[in-house]
Parts: C-alpha cells; structure tokens; sequence
C-alpha cells in the first residue's frame, strides 16, 4: 500500500496555501469543497518526479501520457456539481484518482470509469492508502456511463466531448446535475447540464481547455491515448 506521505512528506502547509491562493481567491467558496481540497494529499496521485510540483496552479503529467488537472479546475467544478452527503456520484474519467478522492470525501458513494485499465489500478491503490471505501471504480468506455449502478444524482466528466453524450444525460436522476466540459478539439465551455421532469437544462459557466473524450458517444481514439483529466483556462 502506498505511503501518501512517503515521497515528498505531509505536505499540509502547502495544500493550505494552494486552498487560499488558488481557489477560495478565484470564488470558491463551499466549505466542504476546500476541506476536501485540504485534506486529500495531492502529492499523492502524481509521480515521485513531480510530488514537488503538486501545488502548482496548474495540471501536471501522470502515468500512460495522461495529466491530473489543475486544482483550481477540479475545485471549481466540484463546487458546482453540488454534491450532498446522500449523493450517488458518477465519474467519466478516473485519471490519477484525485477527483475521485475529493468526491469521495463528499458524496455517499462515487462510481468511476476510466479506459486505461493500468490507470484504474493505480488510482485504486491510492484510495485504498487513503482509507476511501466508498468508490467503486471500472474499466470502459466513460461516454456510455455506468448503466448498472443507474441513475446518479450527480454526473462529472474530467474530459471535453463534442456534446453532451445522451447515454450519460439518460443515467441521471430527475433534478440530478451533469458537470462537463462540453466544444471542440481547442477550446471548450465547462456545462452544467440539470435534468428536469421534460427535458435537460444546459448552462455555460466558465472557458476551458480539456483533452477529448475519447468513446463511442465522444471522440474517435487517436494514435497516442489522450488524458483522462485535462488542464483548463482559469
């Protein structure tokens, strides 16, 4: 089991600074947002190489040429997703395992897909090491959602799709919330999609930069795998 701690040591000045400096400062503001952000050790779901780079206000490499996010981004869109201490989370996008963990800090149970079986490892071994029991994590294609753990009160997508995926919209509950971002191969817009009783509700809240979303209700696979989780314009 890994030692969140072993590489770079307990690191809790420096996740302080980043809550401060990074994201209460650009209008984050849920309490339970920033503990979470506080307490889960960042350094942790990034390699050695980088653990002194994990506070940095922006996304760094991880395994298989993929990228953890930028905190801010990851706080920001957590914020908005609303999630309660009752809430049955939906993750596109297991990545490193650090939006899993911050979800997982504040939901009731959190399910993640991730496409690349060896990252779904990892970040497994990481939120054993964490004592995060209440994750459930699964190798497949993220754009087609979880249909046997359905429906989700809250759905995020760490990764940018041309639309939003209807497989995904169908999994959410009635007055559930979708968060993801949504445009081209450059530039996208992080979405809020809420469902009510006749349709779906989309809402343009902030400009960003992700990697494609690679799947059947998403973008074509390319040559090099693209990340799981990507940087965003802040």
């Amino acid at each position: 089991m890994l030692d969140p701690y072993s590489q770079s040591g307990d690191r809790a000045d420096e996740r302080r600074r980043m809550v401060d400096e990074q994201i209460r400062s650009r209008g984050v503001r849920d309490p339970a947002v920033l503990e979470a952000m506080n307490a889960v050790p960042r350094e942790l779901f990034v390699p050695p190489e980088f653990a002194d780079a994990a506070y940095d206000d922006r996304a760094l490499p991880i395994e298989h040429s993929q990228t953890i996010s930028q905190p801010f981004i990851v706080a920001y869109m957590t914020e908005q997703l609303e999630v309660t201490p009752d809430s049955i989370v939906l993750e596109v996008g297991t990545g490193s395992g650090y939006q899993t963990a911050i979800l997982a800090k504040l939901a009731a149970h959190v399910y993640s897909v991730e496409r690349i079986d060896d990252l779904r490892r990892l970040a497994e071994t990481r939120l054993a090491s964490l004592g995060l029991t209440n994750v459930t994590l699964h190798t497949g294609d993220g754009t087609l959602g979880l249909a046997e753990f359905a429906p989700y009160d809250r759905i995020i997508v760490t990764a940018a799709a041309p639309k939003v995926p209807g497989p995904l919209a169908e999994q959410s509950v009635v007055g559930g919330r979708m968060i993801i971002p949504v445009g081209g191969a450059m530039e996208q817009t992080i979405v809020r999609v809420d469902r009510w009783p006749d349709r779906f509700i989309e809402i343009p809240l902030l400009a960003c930069r992700f990697v494609k979303l690679i799947g059947e209700e998403g973008w074509r696979a390319e040559s090099e795998p693209p990340s799981a989780e990507g940087p965003a314009i802040a």
